[in-house]
């Protein structure tokens, strides 16, 4: 990736979440099948003979270099995959790395000769890279040094413990190598620790009050909305590196919604139900707290319905109950939006719905196998090398627990979210509707804090970007943070390698344009949106003595009963 501070940064394959939703309900294999965009991909390179020979006169003379041992050919920097002295030390094992890596380079060549359109672009790129990565040596058992050392080192122990891996990885969906031990953290006691209760419970829901942390708090209270596909604990992972815990240190009266993980019986769950259960957190808050209006901070998915459901609070002249949106990782424009807005269509939205209608829902697993393949070097083959070749246990790390503990989609939100996608619905006014009202995103006016990330595999920064242009706001920020998807939320202070830019986002301005005028600045974004969002929550009052508030007593303690649902 292309970071140079003059120069837009080159995007990762990525894709709008509402969009893999069409191609979840399909398996990896058939999106690897060849079909039509394989076709003009050929038929490009066919019409080019001339650059077919040279490139392929180019790939010969340089394995004949490398046969001959005269190659000076190394992986990139950053590729990490080789760092084992022996592929370089090992005269056999260096030739199959240069080999590998000039056959790569080869391969890229012709992606870009092939000059396919966009939405062929994203199909091929998405088949190369699998391919690519799926080929490389290290992915071998019988080339990969680190099997043999660990084979060595364990008396073949590694081996046995790696087939019991494979084994009991693939005998279940997501059919990927394991990125984290079902029993590495726990739920409630190493994770998602700060103290508050569940203050109302719902079929949909149940609303978390959290305990403050500083003797006065702001008087309008923060209501955080997470994804309608993930666990909400996200934004509340181990202390030091919580949100939640963040916001309350800085003086805010924090509330979360959980929630429930749907079942089939769940399956009429559509926008306007979660549209209705964001209005029936806000009464609570209303309730608990006595201010009017309440600051709110929506993610993802999350992101997207709270939105709409703006739009409908300002068509409806209430619109004055929002002191400020914020909106991390999230896309409402799914035009040119990576991936899924290429491989995108009507006759693959119609399946996808028909298979989620089948069950009630859609299964999180099929989710998390399409994100899995859109970054197959860190999210899949990684693990391959570490839980099967070496037969080692992944490492804990607390955002992959949370990005393995999925969740399901009720069938009618999948049909909505994939309708919205599919035809892009937001970007012209009273194409959607949520609650009986057209949407149109640009009668929010309330103050806007619209975050991406620079190398966001899911929601790509450019069209994070374009969400900020959709709304209404004349006091409109964009905050593009040094990280991927949910290392963009899960960015703590302390990091020395972390950095941000921020400008404010102008309706006719791309987001190349908005890059070459943002500031770039040291450091997390946490701080920058904590006084931002201090500036909207008013004056401070002294800080609840206890939690909730008649008709709101406490019913659990955080992080509640639905968050543990499977």
């Amino acid at each position: 990736m292309t970071t140079d501070s003059n120069q837009a940064p080159e995007v990762e394959v990525g894709a709008p979440l509402d969009l893999l939703l069409v191609n979840s309900t399909k398996s990896f294999a058939s999106r690897m099948v060849p079909n039509a965009a394989w076709a003009r991909f050929a038929l490009s390179l066919a019409g080019q003979p001339v650059t077919l020979a040279e490139r392929g006169a180019g790939l010969a003379k340089e394995l004949g270099l490398i046969a001959a041992g005269k190659s000076q050919r190394a992986p990139k920097k950053g590729d990490f995959r080789f760092s084992d002295p022996a592929w370089t030390q090992n005269p056999l094992l260096r030739r199959v790395e240069q080999a590998y890596l000039a056959a790569s380079e080869t391969a890229e060549q012709l992606y870009v000769d092939a000059d396919l359109d966009w939405k062929d672009g994203e199909k091929m790129r998405f088949v190369l890279d699998n391919l690519i990565e799926g080929l490389s040596p290290t992915n071998s058992p019988v080339l990969n040094p680190l099997g043999w050392k660990a084979l060595i080192d364990t008396g073949g122990l590694s081996a046995l413990r790696g087939a019991k891996n494979f084994a009991r990885d693939m005998s279940s969906t997501p059919r990927i190598p394991s990125m984290i031990d079902p029993d590495a953290y726990v739920v409630g006691e190493t994770l998602a620790t700060t103290k508050g209760t569940v203050v109302l419970r719902t079929r949909m829901f149940e609303l978390i009050h959290y305990a403050p942390q500083t003797k006065q708090v702001h008087e309008i209270p923060l209501l955080l909305i997470p994804p309608v596909i993930n666990k909400f604990y996200i934004m509340d992972l181990a202390p030091g590196r919580s949100l939640i815990e963040y916001y309350l240190k800085g003086g805010h009266q924090v509330f979360a919604i959980s929630w429930r993980n749907p079942q089939a019986r769940h399956r009429d769950w559509g926008f306007d139900e979660y549209g209705a259960a964001i209005i029936e957190a806000l009464d609570a808050l209303e309730v608990i707290t006595g201010a009017d209006k309440a600051n709110l901070f929506a993610t993802c998915s999350g992101g997207i319905i709270t939105s709409m459901l703006l739009a409908h609070l300002f068509a409806t002249g209430r619109g004055d109950r929002i002191s400020s949106i914020t909106l991390g990782v999230t896309v409402l424009d799914q035009s040119h939006a990576g991936l899924g807005s290429a491989i995108a269509s009507e006759r693959g939205a119609e399946a996808a719905i028909r298979s989620s209608a089948g069950k009630g829902y859609l299964d999180g697993a099929a989710m998390a196998e399409m994100f899995a393949w859109l970054r197959p070097t860190d999210l899949v083959w990684r693990y391959w090398v570490n839980n099967y070749i070496q037969g080692r246990s992944p490492a804990p790390f607390d955002v992959l627990f949370w990005n393995a503990d999925t969740t399901r989609m009720a069938a009618s939100l999948h049909k909505d979210m994939v309708t919205m996608g599919v035809n892009n619905t937001l970007v012209t006014p009273g194409e959607q509707t949520i609650l009986g009202t057209p949407v149109d995103l640009s009668k929010v006016e309330c103050d806007a804090y619209v975050l991406g990330g620079l190398s966001d595999h899911i929601c790509p920064w450019q069209a994070t970007e374009r969400s900020g242009a959709l709304l209404g706001s004349k006091d409109n920020t964009y905050v593009l943070s040094t990280a991927g998807h949910i290392a963009a939320l899960v960015n703590p202070p302390g990091n020395p390698k972390s950095s941000f830019r921020t400008a404010q986002v102008k309706p006719d301005q791309t987001p190349e344009e908005w890059f070459e005028s943002a500031e770039k600045q040291a450091g997390s974004w946490w701080p920058h949106h904590l006084a931002w969002l201090t500036e909207r929550a008013g004056a401070e009052v002294d800080a609840p003595a206890q939690l909730g508030a008649p008709g709101y007593e406490p019913l659990a303690p955080a992080p509640g009963t639905y968050v543990h649902e499977k």
